[in-house]
């Protein structure tokens, strides 16, 4: 037994594409999924164009069709990079897709940068989704919150999803994010392969306030790791001082001579008064508060102000 996208339900004679990709229990959860949506008169998904989101939107496209609308926030702290990816995974979905905008950047307890800005953003971000579904008559709002998120350490968005009820389908019906992409992967998903992806201000340690021109300078910065090849990677702004994180697979390219000599002037020319490279590599939220990296090997706390450390001497 296959089933097979676009057609609602199970079919018991035309193959999916990459079916084998899928486990048992997969294909388990995608029927739930389906049901479950089928049951509702509309859907907004709160689209990033990121692997969950798509997913999401695939499903409730697939059991709805324009019934269905994708809806991607647009505001300083999503990348210019970001927007485009999901313009063209709607496109690849086929699912409508409506942009509106918003500004983080106007609500002062965000600025601040507690340890609850996520939940600020997020109450904002869903509470815009919210509106938009008022206007177009929809009933339903979604997001692509997945089975494995709640155990990734500081999640305090997870909370606003919770208060307003948004409905999420990969959390309710077990999706973790390895199934996530194995189901993107079946649907023929560019982003199956993704990297996480967060909005900008989480580059920004907590306790330094989100601005524009920090958000810009980073996403310049990002811009031009990106251009030169790097996959996954971060640039922290510590008020001025960039600190490049790089996968470790990727580290040895950023010790590179000449990469170390090209990122230090464009970085400097984008506005970064000092430019560092943390040999930590990669660690998602890791100027976060109560952060527990997918990458920490458990050898002490990431430095959050380089200024104020002392460090071992050898004389």
């Amino acid at each position: 037994m296959t089933i097979d996208p676009g057609m609602g339900g199970v079919n018991e004679t035309q193959s999916a594409p990459d079916a084998g990709t899928l486990t048992p229990d997969d294909e388990r959860r995608i029927e739930a999924a389906r049901a479950s949506l089928a049951e509702r008169e509309s859907i907004l998904v709160a689209f990033s164009g990121g692997v969950d989101s798509a997913v999401v939107a695939a499903i409730a496209h697939d059991v709805l069709g324009d019934a269905a609308v994708a809806c991607t926030a647009k505001s300083e702290t999503l990348p210019s990079a970001e927007l485009e990816d999901a313009r063209r995974v709607a496109t690849e979905i086929g699912i409508r897709h409506k942009i509106v905008n918003f500004s983080e950047l106007e609500n002062p307890d965000f600025v601040e940068n507690d340890g609850d800005r996520c939940y600020h953003c997020r109450t904002m971000r869903l509470g815009r989704m919210y509106e938009t579904a008022h206007e177009l008559n929809i009933t339903t709002v979604c997001d692509g919150t997945n089975a494995s998120d709640p155990s990734e350490g500081h999640r305090p968005g997870l909370q606003a999803v919770e208060e307003l009820s948004v409905h999420s389908p990969l959390r309710e019906h077990g999706f973790e994010k390895d199934a996530v992409r194995r189901v993107a992967d079946w649907y023929g998903l560019s982003v199956a392969d993704k990297p996480s992806m967060a909005c900008l201000s989480s580059r920004i340690p907590t306790g330094l306030a989100v601005t524009e021109d920090r958000l810009s300078r980073v996403e310049k910065a990002e811009a031009a790791l990106r251009q030169w090849g790097f996959s996954q990677f971060r640039v922290r702004d510590h008020d001025g001082l960039a600190r490049i994180e790089v996968a470790s697979e990727e580290l040895s390219e950023a010790l590179d001579t000449d990469f170390v000599i090209a990122v230090r002037q464009r970085l400097t020319e984008i506005g970064f008064d000092h430019v560092t490279l943390d040999l930590h590599g990669y660690q998602t939220g890791s100027v976060s508060p109560g952060n527990e990296s997918e990458t920490d090997s458990g050898d002490g706390p990431v430095v959050e102000d380089v200024f104020e450390t002392s460090y071992p001497s050898t004389e």
